[in-house]
């Protein structure tokens, strides 16, 4: 564990005791689960991380908050992109419902125990993860209303 400079703890699991660490923070009174996001880090592989942290491509970053003791904890696990899968926070925290969804859907991200892993952003016959850095940009062309001209 390390801190960051806001004061909040930092922790780096990895992927095989994920839910055994957020759960364990759950029961020390971090009763809510204010973020989730994913972090594609293709091109920043040598990245600084402590010591025993082996970078992968992907990253899944939570933040749990504890309200009586006014304190922060952030989770950060490596997640490769050989095997891009991290257990779901569902069963400890429904509200990660959207969040794990928005990971999913523009990552690629599967989190195993979701009840309902589908597209929340794309339409459901996208293909490709659009925030992958490795994914094609323009493939949809984008189209402009004109702009009234000066007066």
């Amino acid at each position: 564990m390390v801190q960051d400079v806001t004061g909040a703890a930092v922790l780096y699991p990895s992927r095989s005791i994920y839910l055994e660490t957020v759960e364990g923070l759950k029961l020390d009174g971090h009763e809510m689960l204010s973020d989730l996001c994913a972090v594609d880090y293709q091109a920043h592989m040598d990245r600084a991380l402590p010591a025993g942290v082996l970078p992968e491509r992907f990253e899944v970053a939570v933040v749990l908050v504890s309200m009586s003791r006014a304190t922060r904890a952030r989770i950060r696990v490596q997640v490769p992109e050989s095997d891009p899968v991290l257990d779901s926070l569902f069963g400890l925290y429904p509200g990660v419902d959207a969040m794990e969804r928005e990971a999913f859907d523009l990552f690629g991200i599967w989190f195993d125990g979701h009840p309902d892993l589908t597209r929340i952003l794309m339409p459901e016959d996208w293909e490709g993860h659009p925030l992958r850095k490795d994914y094609s940009i323009g493939r949809v062309p984008v189209q402009f209303k004109s702009a009234p001209g000066p007066r």
